[in-house]
Formats: C-alpha cells, structure tokens, sequence
C-alpha cells in the first residue's frame, strides 16, 4: 500500500436518504474528504442523498462526467473521454490518499452494482487501502415500493442491462422466473418490444425515479411513451403464486 489514507465505497441508496446504511452514515461523519459524481451543470445525485450525513468542514470533490446521453455509449470517443475522466478521478483521491487523508467516495445504490465508484476502484486497488460499504440497490429500493414479489420458492432472477441488445434482452427475460431491467431511459421502446417477444410485457412494472421526489409507477403495458426519466428500471415480479 502506498498512501497512509483509505478509501470508503460508500453506497448510499436509491434515493430516500432514510435508506442510507448506518455504517456509511458514520462514516461519512468522520470522513475528512468526501467525494461524488455529478452530470455536467447538475447536482449530484448521491450527494443530495447524503448530504446531511457530511461533516461541515469535510473537503469535496467533485467530478462531473464529460457525458451522459450525449454520444453513444458504444462509441470511441466516449470510451476515451470515460476512460479519461476516470484517470483524473483516481488521480485526484490518490493525492489525498497519499496525504494521509481518508476519501469517502459516494455513489448511487451499491458501489459495486452498475456503480461509477467501480472504475475507480479499478485503478486504485492493490495500491490503496480500501472498503466497500454496500448500500441499498435501486431495484431493492423499486420493487419494495411496488410491493410485488419478485422471486419465491426455487424461482431464480435475472438483472438485464435495458443497453444490450433487444435480441439479449429477450432471451434473458425468457431464461428467468422473475426479471429486473436496469437503465431503462431512452431504451424503453427496445425494452417493451424485448418484453413482448419473451410474452412477459403484462407482467413488466416501470419504475421512474424510486423512493425519490416524483417518483411514478405503472404497469409498463399502459406507458406507451419511448423514453423514460433517466433513474427507471423495470421489474417483472414472479409468476408463481404463494402457497
């Protein structure tokens, strides 16, 4: 290990701050360097969850992803200008690390579950002293607000990425008692036809915005429209009945 500091994965939740752990709570208290991702021009998400929890005098860094929805994911120039921002992230937290200060890098849901707080750690492990604190995921968050049993028995649960492709997707869905589409937003028109393919769109949920102001649920069949807010997963809860 090369710097005395260590750095916290702190995952704060869904989005309700009373979803925060109490163990990133305390630590955040006594965190003398807090860090968080943000939209370019937006506050940060995880940081508004959080926010009570950080100690008034804590430093904060602030890293603003040079895109979000503006190029395709896929693309060259977003992997580059990603992989860049990512350097200076890690390089930024070193520094403190390296100082001796421990950093409490918060992040959306859990750390290591579609988490930007991953990429990070890539870069850092091995060199740093680091620990992951889990947080709540979105698709915990979602479907305790929805209600619906998701899995029950011996029924097992597939997470998709609603940015693979519609054909994955619907093989995916077929594959699984119970179903969980991350990143829903703009790919919600391939992720209805996916639904339709696998004959599970009347069981599909949308879920924008969960356990956070303006939060809206419905059942995805009556949400004709192609795109949805930019949090929003959708659940396919189980078919089989309780005993």
């Amino acid at each position: 290990m090369t710097g005395g500091g260590r750095l916290f994965g702190i995952g704060v939740g869904p989005g309700d701050p009373e979803l925060l752990t109490l163990k990133a709570a305390r630590l955040l208290r006594a965190a003398p360097v807090v860090a968080h991702f943000a939209k370019s021009g937006a506050d940060s998400q995880a940081r508004r969850i959080a926010g009570s929890h950080i100690a008034p005098g804590a430093e904060e860094l602030r890293f603003a992803f040079p895109y979000t929805t503006e190029i395709p994911r896929g693309s060259l120039a977003y992997r580059e200008a990603m992989a860049a921002f990512y350097d200076e992230a890690a390089a930024n937290i070193a520094a403190m690390l390296d100082g001796g200060r421990d950093v409490a890098l918060l992040c959306e849901g859990d750390p290591l579950f579609y988490g930007s707080f991953m990429y990070v750690n890539d870069r850092l492990a091995g060199r740093y002293a680091i620990e992951i604190v889990p947080g709540v995921t979105a698709m915990a968050g979602c479907w305790g607000r929805v209600g619906a049993p998701m899995t029950r028995g011996e029924d097992s649960l597939a997470v998709l990425a609603g940015t693979a492709e519609e054909e994955a997707l619907a093989q995916g869905l077929r594959a699984a008692d119970a179903a969980v589409v991350m990143k829903a937003g703009r790919n919600l028109s391939k992720i209805r036809r996916a639904l339709e393919r696998a004959g599970l769109l009347d069981r599909a949920i949308l879920v924008e915005r969960g356990t956070m102001p303006g939060e809206r649920i419905v059942a995805l069949a009556d949400a004709p429209a192609a795109e949805a807010a930019y949090f929003s997963l959708v659940l396919v809860p189980t078919a089989r009945a309780g005993t």
